[in-house]
């Protein structure tokens, strides 16, 4: 009997949110923080999109694989309070860096991260492992992605989507007709297909330990996932994809950061309040926002404790932000507790939590925006 049936109705799932990375394309952003922390739509964290995707899926294993600026993430994490994670048995395990065992230091890409966690996951032994990146915008039911993988009997099925954008910076996936996976591709210069994987994996477990550990007999070292891990399973022709056919947007990069909360204040993005499908957050402890007489605000989100008293148009406040009368954003996003001096204009901007700006702080657009540090540094 294989093992597809033996676990089909009620297989065993653990779900790895990968949220190790620096997030070195992000620049200032993430001098302080670790990616997955990032401030989104003013109220919520980038990890917040996959933990509560999870929980509405009814997926409630769940470990986090951290490894720079950890402590920016546990502080919100709240051992998984917000997201019902906190268990006395599963819910929420944070995975940190370690020494004095095997799998010992810092991994080197997110395979070679999971290979660490090899000796862990057999313990547990789960039937599928559910992969997740931190640093996506999407809804999506995980049980839809289950039933893609028991039905083709994978040994990965890989969330995919028909991207309008750069396929370049993603791994390239072409497909059969039916699903089948026959060619991956990681960041290729010049693109086959608009196909790209989401970075939403879900293997069959053994399948995935036992590549994993060849992988790194054979090479020594596997580093990211589209380094060797998933090209040798493409190769061994037992890879089906998964097409998301919603929103979805890599926030890795300002200029994908900004668009995606663009996207949010025209209606264009995902609904973070959707009553069906919530995002949810740890919330913070603060007053409601105050919009000031004499303030013009139009196609805006204003977080908790954020004061407005100046022109905001097309942006995001962040929490404990203050835009100051006289002084105009646009087309742009401030982080919690920045300050926007009168007079000042800020457009086509990313803002660092805590920043002070006077002047004019101006991106060439929103494809094209400008970062300001906390520092009131500016670059892009």
């Amino acid at each position: 009997m294989s093992r597809q049936i033996r676990f089909r109705h009620h297989p065993r799932i653990l779900a790895i949110v990968l949220a190790g990375g620096a997030g070195g394309r992000l620049g200032a952003l993430t001098d302080h923080r670790a990616k997955p922390a990032m401030p989104l739509g003013g109220s919520f964290r980038l990890i917040d999109i996959p933990l509560s995707n999870l929980l509405h899926s009814g997926i409630s294993d769940v470990w986090i694989m951290e490894q720079y600026q950890p402590k920016t993430i546990n502080d919100h994490l709240a051992n998984g309070r917000p997201w019902d994670l906190d268990r006395t048995r599963g819910g929420l395990l944070v995975l940190p860096p370690y020494s004095g065992h095997e799998g010992e230091g810092f991994a080197e890409g997110n395979a070679d991260g999971l290979l660490r966690q090899v000796p862990f996951i057999r313990d547990f032994d789960p039937d599928l492992v559910l992969v997740l990146s931190s640093d996506h915008l999407y809804r999506l039911d995980f049980r839809d992605v289950v039933d893609t993988h028991l039905r083709s009997d994978a040994a990965l099925t890989m969330v995919t989507v028909d991207f309008d954008g750069d396929a370049s910076s993603h791994g390239v996936v072409t497909v059969a007709e039916g699903g089948a996976v026959t060619g991956f591709e990681y960041k290729p210069e010049n693109p086959r297909t608009s196909i790209v994987s989401a970075e939403g994996f879900l293997y069959t477990a053994d399948t995935l330990l036992d590549a994993l550990t060849h992988l790194e007999a054979e090479h020594g070292g596997i580093g990211d996932y589209g380094d060797h891990l998933v090209p040798h399973l493409v190769e061994q022709g037992s890879v089906v994809e998964h097409r998301l056919t919603g929103y979805w947007r890599d926030l890795g990069t300002p200029a994908n950061y900004l668009r995606a909360h663009l996207d949010l204040v025209a209606g264009k993005g995902l609904d973070l309040a959707d009553p069906e499908w919530p995002v949810l957050t740890e919330p913070p402890l603060l007053a409601p926002a105050l919009v000031a007489e004499g303030a013009v605000v139009a196609d805006a989100l204003i977080a908790a404790g954020a004061v407005v008293r100046g022109t905001v148009r097309r942006s995001v406040i962040g929490a404990g932000a203050v835009v100051e009368a006289g002084s105009v954003v646009e087309d742009s996003v401030l982080l919690d507790g920045v300050r926007v001096q009168e007079g000042a204009v800020v457009r086509h901007a990313v803002v660092d939590s805590g920043a002070r700006l006077s002047g004019e702080s101006t991106g060439a657009g929103p494809d094209d925006p400008v970062v300001v540090g906390r520092d009131g540094r500016t670059t892009g």
